[in-house]
């Protein structure tokens, strides 16, 4: 950590920022330059707050030399971690392809789609139970019968299941069923949340916020590491743009960037990012060239009918056509599904 210092600091002010700064146990080294002042300090950079330094007198701005996401980053853990759900690896060169309705729908329904996007290739299942969603008036998905339908099929089918949780209360329930907790862009920044399936264990998938940056992301992982839990997947979802044109901004170029600096494995999801069934493929495609260590696609075999985002999802055909594609692009990164 660097402390600078403003040009009109005396030497009663830094003697008692080196004194306070000692008393943490760390070492302070006073450099004195021509046009400015820093104190640079060494040690355990976890034992000081930023914000209190900056309220010492004399104290012109603090730099962390870490990053504050401290569980998370790749000082902490170097090697790439590898997330397990159920029997399926993500990261390290494992790939996942989560695939299924946007929204559980009936038991028949999610049944046939999950035969066809399992039968296509994909290895995690999704379907909401409970959806947050913008219009109070608009589904809010099937609840606890939802989480239900979705254990039978995985199980009937042979994958893990993914859904969302958005409640706190709703943790406990949710984790009975569910093999993998998704924590949705709205919530992404719901600390409590975070917490709550921090704790229970489970591994979670967390995605970006809309209008979230990536330190922004990586400091919801941190809630989720430092309640205890280390089994966390990013997701790149599209965040706000002031292009119509697209959904969201599929901001691909996050996904090599946060592999600079952490060790979490990232997926992308080009249906929420673009809303748009004629170009998912591609985006999809490109994310995995980015380094994605997973797909996240939606499938509905009627998507006029469908409950909730039907427009931005792929038909199976559409589906198993852009899987295959995703293999081979696969095997030039040496990575599988």
């Amino acid at each position: 950590m660097i402390i600078i210092l403003s040009s009109d600091t005396t030497d009663e002010q830094i003697n008692k920022l080196k004194d306070h700064i000692e008393s943490l146990g760390l070492t302070p080294h006073l450099s004195i330059g021509t046009f400015r002042t820093i104190i640079g300090v060494i040690g355990d950079e976890s034992k000081i707050d930023a914000d209190q330094l900056c309220a010492f007198p004399g104290v012109s701005s603090v730099v962390p030399v870490l990053p504050p996401y401290k569980l998370a980053s790749l000082d902490a853990h170097p090697q790439a971690s590898v997330v397990e759900v159920g029997d399926v690896k993500i990261g390290g060169g494992h790939l996942c392809m989560i695939s299924g309705p946007c929204s559980i729908e009936s038991a028949e329904g999610l049944d046939a789609i999950a035969a066809a996007v399992v039968a296509a290739g994909a290895n995690i299942l999704r379907g909401g139970a409970y959806k947050p969603r913008s219009s109070p008036y608009a589904f809010q998905g099937m609840g606890v019968a939802g989480l239900k339908i979705l254990r039978d099929v995985g199980e009937r089918y042979d994958v893990p299941v993914v859904t969302e949780v958005t409640d706190p209360r709703n943790v406990e329930v949710v984790c009975e069923y569910a093999d993998m907790l998704q924590v949705g862009a709205r919530n992404m920044q719901n600390f409590v949340l975070l917490t709550e399936v921090g704790k229970c264990g489970k591994p979670v998938l967390l995605k970006r916020g809309m209008s979230a940056t990536i330190t922004d992301l990586l400091m919801s992982a941190e809630y989720v590491l430092a309640a205890g839990n280390q089994n966390v997947v990013l997701c790149e979802r599209g965040i706000k743009s002031f292009d119509p044109s697209t959904r969201n901004l599929y901001d691909v170029a996050a996904v090599a960037a946060i592999k600079t600096l952490t060790h979490l494995p990232i997926i992308v999801d080009p249906s929420h990012a673009t809303g748009r069934p004629d170009i998912i493929p591609a985006c999809a495609y490109a994310g995995l060239a980015a380094g994605a260590d997973g797909i996240h696609i939606e499938v509905h075999d009627h998507p006029e009918q469908a409950f909730s985002d039907g427009p931005q999802a792929l038909s199976p055909k559409e589906f198993a056509v852009t899987f295959k594609k995703l293999e081979e692009l696969a095997r030039v990164f040496d990575a599988t599904f």
